[in-house]
Parts: structure tokens; sequence; C-alpha cells
């Protein structure tokens, strides 16, 4: 087994036995890892949850800049009773253009607040526009080449040293529209 191995192993078998532990001494582990004292009020079977996650973080990593923004925005969102809002994908600016050739046009789109405008009319999705330029159904955000950056898998790097409770010694997803040969046919035509 290589020490990767090892580490992982041995992170698994201390999460396996947290559901084990009592009260005290989930505490104390809750106040190493948080760096203050559990709420009074937690349920065993909650604190044990919440330090299996801390250690999974301080051993692989925590959510990415980008990844709590987002989240901040969906509950900001949610609070202010915008649904649809909250749990929409790759946000794109109001009064960004998109531009995409097909069949020998050029297509222009307007991001608006509220949907997206091309040729005079307003649409709700992408989806929409694609459907309406080839006359099939397309994911919008496909048709347009508009992908999110491509991130590496921060596990496969293995456990970061900072291992607090182990024995053992010791990042933007923006959206992007990237450039395109305005003169590329697509494949689909």
């Amino acid at each position: 087994m290589s020490r990767r191995e090892l580490e992982e192993a041995a992170l698994e078998a201390e999460i396996a036995r947290l559901p084990d532990l009592g009260h005290d001494e989930l505490r104390k582990r809750w106040k190493l890892l948080f760096g203050h004292a559990a709420p009074q009020s937690l349920r065993r079977k909650f604190m044990a949850r919440a330090v299996a996650y801390q250690m999974q973080v301080a051993a692989y990593g925590g959510l990415s800049a980008a990844t709590k923004r987002r989240l901040r925005e969906i509950a900001s969102a949610i609070s202010n009773g915008d649904r649809t809002g909250a749990f929409s994908g790759i946000q794109i600016r109001p009064g960004t253009q998109l531009i995409r050739q097909w069949q020998n046009t050029t297509h222009t789109v307007m991001v608006l607040d509220e949907g997206f405008a091309l040729d005079g009319r307003t649409y709700k999705s992408l989806s929409a526009i694609a459907k309406a330029i080839t006359g099939t159904n397309w994911n919008g955000y496909a048709f347009f080449g508009i992908k999110r950056v491509a991130r590496g898998n921060k596990a496969a790097a293995g456990l970061k040293r900072d291992s607090r409770l182990m024995s053992q010694p010791d990042p933007k997803g923006d959206a992007r529209v990237p450039s395109r040969n305005r003169n590329e046919r697509d494949s689909r035509a």
C-alpha cells in the first residue's frame, strides 16, 4: 500500500469510529477542528457528521472560493424569494453579446436581465434561441460554446499535510466564453 492509501485508510477508519464517541469526546474534536466550542444544543449524531466533514476538509481541502460565493448567492436568492435565480446555472452578465455562426449566417444574442434577445425577440433561455436558429433541440450553452473552466480533481492529489486528528506526520470556476473561429462551420449543420 502506498503512503497515500495508508493515510486515506487511516482517515476512513477514524471517521468510521466517530459515531461511537460520546458527547464529550466529540466536543473536544469539534473545538480542535473548528477553533471554538460546539453549541450546546447540537445532537451527538450531527456533531459526529460535522466533525467527519471537517476532518475531510483538513485532509483533502474544502470548497473553492467560487463554490462558496455561489452558495451565498443561492442562499441570498432564496431568502429574497427568487427560487428561479437561485438554481440557474452559469451566470452571464446582462449586456454580454453572444455570437454564433450557423449555416453561413451570424447570429448575435444580447444577454438581458430577464432572458436573451435575438432579432428583436426576447427568449427565456439560450436553448429556445438555439432551437429558433436550428429548428432542433440544443443545450443553449453548448450551442454558444459556453463552458465552465475545467478544474483538476482535488481529491486525486491525495491528503494534505494538515491532519489535526490523525497520527500521521504531517483555485475559480467562472463562466467563460471561448474565442471561436467565426468562419468555423458546425459539424452538426
